[in-house]
């Protein structure tokens, strides 16, 4: 059985047991390839006298532009020969820098074909980090939007540089790309095990670390991505990620076109709920992938004033709180389904269509991922860091943190890969996030989840968005402080917070409760993930009497409260 005939009969397999997802952890198996390019031996074979629409590519000001499969595997032909006429090969590593275009997903295939390594880059990034990755990448070619190409001025490194969307004085043209040979003739084959991506993670606590997957880690692993989803062949799917962050390639990629359906990529200057919504309606959008922080601004508009196609939602990057999961049911008759993956894996536990769901759970481990969870003593238990068994390695799991073998050691020690998020674990194999190990922390010698306060903070209709981290509390060590962006109609008051104070006394244990909150924004990676290592720092950097900030309010202001519980 040649290599893409295997990936498609494992595809369809898990396809098939869908329905029964204890069948499908116990009979599904990654095919074994020795080599495998994704693009030559799938893509192709997909693409192949298909006129269905790959890629649709919107934007607000009325811009839309349809690929059909064919016509993007020729595309992507002529950007390996085009790449190749410029010095790239195999190996070579090839920096991307592009937002939602159609060349992006022309370059990102023409990459794959050519058997070089993507560095996908967000349009965000500035000169120190494009210096650290062009450095640390050992980058060949930089492929970047044309307005862009002076923040790579005076950066050594990527003798080849090709602008996007008009000439940069330097740079090669890519429009040059429609003149190239439309038949790719590859100088070796892939081998299964060779690199494909490298990607920078957002660095929420240190400098980030530079994640290698393989051309089977991603494009093979995304299969339980497929499944997690519940994508058809014939979808349009949409989801909401920036170009240069792994779950673009999870969603606008690999996922989409494993299962045969059409990516719908929205590109905009700045984000609008409404806007969306109407992008939903519009394109008949049947599946739809949002982080937390998307669908914490849907639901403050009235959903139900829009009529979609949906069938499936999910959201990912960080976990859901309840209180946006219930409001999105109510509107729509759709639960949104969590899922749980990193960067450095595929989706690895999730709650795949038509399964049975429990509030607040992030569902099951997927089929083909191992998880354990493994308590501090290095034993398993119901309560501990989710990690990965590498006695049955996924084929989803990164090959390592490039040039550091500390990292990685430290990351695969004990025999298993360890995610560094903790979770709980119930009788029926449900898990429940319970936070970052680093945010995880201890009031009292009580064990304070901050995600589980921060679900509850949401609930109230004040609060957009919360963060909880510890306070330095010369009693109880630490109590739970709330940092808070408040909803639009909201004034950051002392009638704000003893409203938010009450509400979180009524729904939690006296000794979780939080004791501080601030008005604030929160600090974020360019990602969009919560820097609470920020906020972290600044409480603990506090001196005693420091005095409290202007929309600061501790629960002692308020004396008729109570004290319920000290």
């Amino acid at each position: 059985m040649d290599a893409g005939t295997a990936f498609v009969a494992a595809r369809d397999q898990l396809l098939a047991l869908q329905s029964d997802h204890a069948r499908a952890c116990a009979e599904f198996r990654w095919p074994a390839l020795a080599e495998f390019n994704w693009a030559r031996d799938y893509f192709d074979r997909v693409a192949a006298g298909n006129e269905r629409a790959a890629l649709r590519v919107v934007d607000d000001a009325g811009r839309d532009e349809s690929l059909s499969y064919a016509a993007l595997a020729r595309r992507s032909h002529q950007v390996a020969n085009f790449l190749a006429a410029h010095g790239v090969g195999p190996g070579d590593r090839v920096l991307i820098m592009l937002g939602n275009v159609v060349p992006l997903w022309e370059t990102m295939l023409g990459v794959i074909r050519l058997g070089a390594v993507m560095i996908p880059a967000t349009t965000l990034l500035q000169h120190d980090d494009l210096a650290d990755r062009l450095e640390r990448g050992h980058v060949k070619a930089v492929v970047a939007d044309g307005a862009l190409a002076g923040r790579f001025a005076g950066l050594p490194g990527a003798p080849v540089r090709i602008a996007v969307g008009g000439a940069a004085r330097g740079w090669s043209d890519y429009a040059h790309s429609h003149d190239a040979d439309p038949v790719h003739r590859p100088a070796r084959p892939t081998r299964a095990d060779d690199l494909l991506l490298l990607y920078f993670t957002s660095g929420t606590t240190a400098r980030p670390k530079l994640v290698a997957h393989t051309h089977v880690s991603y494009p093979v692993g995304h299969l339980t991505t497929l499944y997690w989803i519940g994508l058809r062949r014939g979808d349009v799917h949409l989801n909401l990620s920036s170009p240069g962050w792994a779950k673009h390639a999870w969603s606008c990629l690999f996922a989409p076109w494993n299962a045969e359906a059409t990516v719908l990529a929205y590109q905009y200057e700045r984000f609008s709920a409404k806007a969306l919504l109407d992008q939903l309606v519009r394109a008949r959008v049947t599946t739809f992938c949002a982080p937390p922080t998307v669908w914490r601004m849907l639901i403050q508009e009235d959903l139900g004033r829009w009529r979609t196609s949906l069938r499936e939602v999910v959201g990912a990057g960080e976990p859901l709180n309840p209180e946006v999961i219930e409001q999105v049911r109510a509107a729509w008759g759709l639960t949104i389904r969590d899922g749980f993956g990193q960067t450095e894996t595929t989706a690895l536990v999730g709650n795949p269509p038509g399964q049975p769901l429990k509030p607040g759970s992030m569902g099951r481990p997927l089929p083909g991922y191992p998880v354990v969870l493994v308590a501090p003593d290095g034993s398993l238990a119901d309560e501990g860091e989710v990690c990965v068994e590498l006695a049955s390695r996924p084929t989803g799991l990164m090959q390592g943190y490039l040039d550091d073998a500390a990292r990685t050691g430290e990351a695969m020690r004990g025999g298993y890969y360890h995610t560094g998020d903790v979770a709980s674990r119930d009788a029926d194999g449900y898990l429940t996030y319970v936070g970052r190990m680093d945010d995880v922390f201890k009031s009292s010698d009580y064990r304070i989840s901050p995600f589980e306060l921060e679900s509850v903070l949401i609930e109230h209709p004040a609060v957009a968005e919360a963060a909880v981290v510890p306070s330095p509390d010369a009693r109880r060590l630490a109590v739970p402080k709330a940092f808070v962006v408040l909803a639009a109609e909201a004034a950051p008051d002392a009638a704000t917070a003893r409203s938010i104070f009450e509400h979180v006394r009524a729904r939690v244990s006296p000794y979780k409760r939080v004791r501080r909150l601030e008005f604030a924004d929160l600090p974020k990676t360019i990602s969009g993930k919560i820097r609470r290592v920020e906020l972290r720092q600044a409480e603990q950097a506090r001196r005693d009497g420091e005095p409290r900030r202007p929309r600061e309010f501790w629960e002692e202001d308020f004396p008729e409260l109570g004290s319920r519980g000290g």
